[in-house]
């Protein structure tokens, strides 16, 4: 007999998961967005240039993404099904993996800066103005994933609210620090984009520090455990790196290919370089509040995937996809109508503000489907299916996407904004692929024994044929 699904349950979870993290989200990038008023003041030159540092720390998101996704997978689950023992032994393994990657990173920007420029661009002024800000800004990297992995930690156990409270708090310290050493208020030193990069650092520093002060005054403990955080051997290494390699590979290749788009777009011209850095922090805000449904989507399937109501978690997993379409709509449809007054502000005129333009306008026609792409993948991928998503996504990426733009660029040199929007080509193909899959209900493999338990029963339930194997 099939249960009446519990809307009332459902969207109460959905607005304590997901409203937290859509809020703290969305506090970051308008504390970006506000980084990106004050840094207009200095010229386009200067928002091109802190845009193209900011795409090399988006590279570096890319490359250890697919360790936080896996290490979210696993603790969700194991928090599902009450495994403390579990949860602890996956943060240390994604904790390692994502700090490593953020040294490297942090050593390349604060030693080879200008190695980093001359690949985002060949502009040599654009190049000048980003070295300082990088050497400053590379500092804050590990500082990051010390954050995001314990937020991670926290939103798996549905303790959303002190990453929220300690984002909130960093957040009023970027900005309150932009404003004093960007300009030199109060007697401050004006050190213009050395300012913003020294910000970015401090205010790190602090989301760190009181994400881990609030987790200690709530009594959060698994994430004090540190012994336990490190009690993984090679056989749970092997699992967790196993099950995480597509969603690692997915992220890494993402990554490369966003660079390859980067270094596409960073060959065009200035106005066009000013109005991509601008773009980025619009396509954050969208990201951002929308991080909230995919955060959500991670926990609410997650945990009943671990703790082997499979029905539910199948069931919550189809709704989140219309749920998000239909926020995402509504959003875009806003942000479209109001678009040219919001990139004026931003700092863009004459031609860098009519190719701006053209990005969101162009933008606000593909998010919703881009959007809700994202949300099936980390659906798919919190439910144990790392592999779908990543494979649909590499194959149009490297296929269709990146040769046709680098083609459009370099040998037709086709208008920009037509090589720009090449870029979502391959959107609504993907969209129509991971739907089906969506209903297939093949997207559901448990990690714990609860949820293994329960498998072939709901396999048979929904008819489900799925190839094992063999040992």
């Amino acid at each position: 007999m099939n249960e009446r699904f519990n809307w009332k349950e459902f969207l109460k979870a959905l607005a304590v998961i997901g409203l937290p993290v859509a809020f703290q989200s969305l506090l970051t990038t308008t504390g970006s967005m506000l980084d990106t008023v004050m840094i207009a003041s200095m010229g386009e030159k200067t928002v091109g240039a802190v845009g193209l540092c900011a795409q090399f720390s988006s590279l570096m998101f890319s490359c250890y993404w697919g360790f936080a996704g896996g290490g979210m997978l696993f603790m969700a689950q194991y928090w599902g099904a009450e495994d403390e023992d579990g949860m602890e032994r996956s943060f240390g393994m994604m904790w390692t993996f994502m700090m490593a990657i953020a040294l490297i990173f942090c050593g390349l920007a604060v030693f080879a800066p200008e190695f980093v420029m001359r690949i985002y661009t060949d502009k040599v002024n654009i190049q000048k103005i980003g070295v300082p800000y990088l050497r400053i800004v590379g500092f804050s990297y590990p500082l990051t994933v010390m954050s995001m992995a314990s937020a991670n930690m926290l939103r798996s156990a549905s303790r959303v609210k002190i990453p929220l409270y300690a984002s909130i708090l960093s957040v009023i310290t970027n900005i309150v620090l932009n404003w004093l050493l960007i300009f030199g208020h109060w007697g401050f030193p004006k050190m213009g984009v050395q300012g913003a990069a020294i910000a970015t650092v401090a205010a790190g520093f602090v989301d760190f520090v009181f994400t881990y002060i609030l987790a200690r005054v709530n009594g959060f403990m698994p994430l004090f455990r540190i012994k336990k955080h490190f009690t993984w051997d090679r056989a749970h290494a092997k699992e967790y790196v196993l099950k995480c390699l597509p969603i690692i590979a997915n992220e890494l290749l993402i990554g490369v290919s966003n660079f390859i788009i980067m270094f596409i777009l960073g060959r065009q011209s200035e106005e066009a370089i000013a109005a991509i850095a601008v773009f980025a922090t619009i396509e954050g805000v969208f990201t951002g509040f929308f991080s909230g449904f995919t955060n959500a989507a991670s926990v609410l399937v997650g945990n009943k995937v671990g703790a082997g109501e499979l029905d539910t978690a199948y069931e919550r997993g189809w709704r989140l996809i219309y749920i998000c379409g239909a926020g995402m709509l509504i959003l875009s449809l806003i942000f479209s109508a109001i678009r040219t007054p919001v990139l004026s502000v931003l700092g863009l005129s004459g031609e860098s503000l009519h190719i701006g333009t053209g990005m969101v306008a162009i933008f606000c026609v593909v998010i919703v489907i881009r959007m809700c792409n994202w949300l099936m993948n980390d659906t798919y991928r919190s439910a144990g299916d790392a592999t779908t998503g990543t494979v649909l996504e590499i194959v149009f990426m490297y296929v269709l996407v990146l040769p046709f733009m680098a083609l459009f660029a370099f040998t037709f040199k086709l208008p920009f904004l037509v090589i720009f929007a090449w870029r979502y080509i391959d959107e609504p193909i993907r969209g129509v692929l991971m739907q089906i899959h969506m209903y297939s209900g093949k997207w559901i493999r448990p990690v714990t024994e609860e949820g293994l338990a329960a498998l072939p029963a709901f396999r048979e339930k929904h008819h489900i044929r799925v190839k094992e194997k063999k040992a």
